[in-house]
């Protein structure tokens, strides 16, 4: 069964399975999240549920979506995201999803934006080797190199690994396991690291291709 959520990474730390071993986890805060769309088949031409997470003021809702949550019964959220499942009859616009709705061991896919690193060189982008820091290479140690072909085609290829923007873009992380969960708390703590810095919005959903 399809399911997800919407939570807010917390940070790393670790924690010790039954044989003492320990375990690198992050902490995400995962929830509650309210029901602000239903979507089926007969209406839009796919299932799919829109969940709202994080409480947002009225000063700060827009009209149309003031008027989007109103509809929906529910006070107006921060974030709202999309999840395609295979039965929505299970849910209705205002119901609340939470934590529990995974388990400890299960498999999941985690959705994040990561950290921006702004304008970055070859090296650090791209994790090309310095030159080499003697007999006269001067300071160009961290050049990019060789571009292209001079005479033909006298232009640099497509794709050609080079300096620019690093980071701030949205990356999918597939197969975590989801080490412990505090259903009290709506914390799950997932094994290994998801993107993004503290405080950044997560998107948890069952792996697809566990």
């Amino acid at each position: 069964m399809k399911k997800g959520i919407i939570g807010k990474k917390i940070g790393m730390t670790q924690i010790f399975d039954e044989m003492g071993n320990v375990i690198p986890v992050t902490v995400i805060e995962a929830g509650p999240c309210v029901v602000a769309q239903k979507k089926t088949v007969e209406t839009d031409g796919y299932d799919a549920i829109q969940l709202g997470f994080l409480d947002m003021t009225e000063k700060q809702t827009t009209k149309p979506l003031a008027g989007h949550f109103k509809k929906a019964g529910t006070t107006a959220k921060k974030h709202l995201k999309e999840f395609r499942l295979e039965d929505v009859s299970g849910y209705n616009t205002g119901d609340t999803v939470t934590a529990d709705i995974f388990a400890a061991g299960e498999k999941v896919d985690v959705t994040g934006i990561t950290k921006g690193r702004g304008y970055t060189g070859a090296i650090k982008r791209w994790n090309h080797t310095i030159l080499r820091m003697t007999h006269g290479t001067g300071p160009i140690h961290r050049e990019v190199g060789s571009m292209g072909p001079n005479s033909d085609p006298s232009r640099v290829f497509k794709n050609k690994k080079m300096a620019g923007q690093y980071g701030n873009e949205q990356v999918t992380v597939l197969n975590l396991t989801v080490a412990k969960i505090d259903a009290e708390k709506n914390i799950i703590a997932v094994k290994g690291a998801v993107p993004g810095a503290r405080g950044g919005i997560v998107f948890i959903r069952n792996a697809v291709k566990a």
